[in-house]
């Protein structure tokens, strides 16, 4: 199946230097006062962030709500929002703590790939943002790493849903469709079988992860674009090997993962370069990554990842990693 480029891709990558992801706003890990959620977008949008991602699993809703509010008020052309479906959320109890949500509203999410849920999904978070049009729709978490066994039941309910997303971008409800997951398989078997536009891949390409890079080549050839996150593969890229709570891959840091994460330290201080410098701009100078997405509660680590993001890097840098084997031999061609 061969795609043609969508229009939004190009306003994607003309959207800043990095994309808000909004987990935080759904209080994860911690509570976050509805103010400092508003000075976070404020602080992102001063910064020229023009890309905006949420996803109802957020704080099951709160995500949705503080970012429509934060947004809102400004031009619905200035920015582009994303969102995604595959769980609906229904009626449930209060909670202290769910699935890493401080405090998050009262509903149970529920896995649901099918058409049906895909509908009201969409018209349920178009409510909680409080506007009028979603520009990018993701289907999330699909995939045998989230679901294992249930996975072909997943798969062949979100056949239906692909159809729901197709129906969607065809009546301009959306402009682009795709998924937003933390594997590459299910990315290749999806492409397969709808006509997506756009992928967000977590954790799957980044410094210490450079196995998506022949995928990823594949979708820069067929024009469908990638979107980067978790760049920092759940923090040790940010915070170094030498953090007391290094974690990679949502887990405690194994020894080899510490042992090549200081091997970068060495050349990053060689350098002078910042570790979470050179992890951000190694997924974003990618050739086939339109945009990053990266996640923070905290308008003064907005202003950091923006100076992070600016900050020149040399070509000498790449080729040292490159010749150490700390990167990828075949990757980075921009970066050589």
């Amino acid at each position: 199946m061969t795609t043609s480029r969508s229009p939004l891709l190009d306003r994607l990558a003309a959207s800043g230097s990095f994309g808000f992801g909004a987990s935080s706003l759904g209080n994860l890990y911690h509570t976050l006062p509805d103010e400092t959620a508003r000075a976070t977008v404020d602080a992102a949008w001063s910064q020229g962030v023009r890309y905006f991602d949420t996803a109802p699993f957020y704080g099951f809703g709160l995500s949705e709500r503080r970012l429509g509010d934060a947004l809102r008020e400004r031009d619905r052309d200035d920015f582009i929002l994303s969102t995604k479906v595959g769980r609906v959320l229904v009626p449930g109890v209060a909670a202290d703590d769910r699935y890493g949500f401080q405090s998050p509203m009262p509903f149970d999410p529920i896995f649901d790939y099918s058409y049906d849920g895909v509908m009201r999904s969409v018209e349920a978070s178009l409510h909680r943002l409080g506007l009028a049009r979603i520009d990018i729709l993701y289907m999330h978490d699909l995939g045998r790493v989230t679901h294992g066994a249930e996975h072909d039941r997943h798969m062949a309910d979100a056949i239906g849903g692909f159809r729901a997303m197709t129906e969607l971008r065809e009546q301009r409800v959306v402009e682009a469709i795709g998924l937003g997951v933390n594997e590459i398989e299910i990315c290749a078997e999806s492409i397969e079988r709808v006509d997506l536009d756009i992928l967000m891949i977590a954790g799957r390409y980044t410094l210490l992860n450079q196995g998506a890079g022949a995928f990823f080549e594949t979708c820069r050839q067929r024009g469908i674009g990638i979107v980067g996150a978790g760049v920092f593969n759940s923090g040790i890229l940010a915070t170094g090997s030498r953090s007391g709570s290094a974690h990679y891959d949502y887990g405690p840091a194994p020894a080899d993962i510490l042992r090549r994460v200081a091997a970068l330290e060495e050349y990053c201080a060689r350098f002078s370069i910042p570790l979470a410098a050179a992890a951000l701009q190694f997924v974003s100078n990618h050739p086939a990554v339109t945009a990053l997405v990266v996640g923070t509660g905290n308008p003064s680590r907005i202003l950091e990842t923006a100076e992070l993001a600016r900050l020149p890097i040399p070509a000498s840098f790449w080729s040292a990693l490159r010749a150490e084997g700390l990167i990828d031999q075949g990757g980075q061609t921009l970066l050589a």
